[in-house]
């Protein structure tokens, strides 16, 4: 008998196949995107020291002040924050690591405003 897998559980797969291909390096490091129902979040890594350089996430605010993550307008407010944060750190250029989920809605949202506000990838 076939067992059913959830969507998550290919999406590890699937991000798992591209980590093979993939690497972060300090010149050229990775961004990764994970995508929650609520909220999307975005990473730029240094694989080979295993360090975060700059984060951004659609739940950042003021305190008391709710925040609403899961459309494509805040993937764009955190697409343009990713790529100002990493611009002020001196990076420029970046791998796109979508991290298993497909390339459309917030996820391509969030890597078009980051390529408008300046990252390379």
């Amino acid at each position: 008998m076939l067992t059913r897998t959830s969507k998550n559980t290919n999406r590890r797969h699937v991000h798992e196949r591209i980590r093979k291909k993939i690497l972060g390096t300090a010149s050229r490091p990775r961004l990764n995107v994970y995508r929650s129902l609520n909220h999307i979040y975005v990473q730029v890594i240094d694989d080979l020291h295993s360090n975060t350089l700059v984060s951004a996430h659609s739940a950042e605010g003021k305190k008391g002040e709710k925040r609403i993550g899961g459309n494509v307008a805040a993937a764009k407010d955190v697409g343009k924050a990713i790529a100002e944060r990493a611009k002020a750190k001196g990076i420029t250029k970046v791998v796109f690591d979508r991290g298993g989920y497909i390339y459309h809605g917030r996820v391509k949202a969030l890597a078009d405003a980051a390529r408008e506000a300046g990252l390379q990838f």
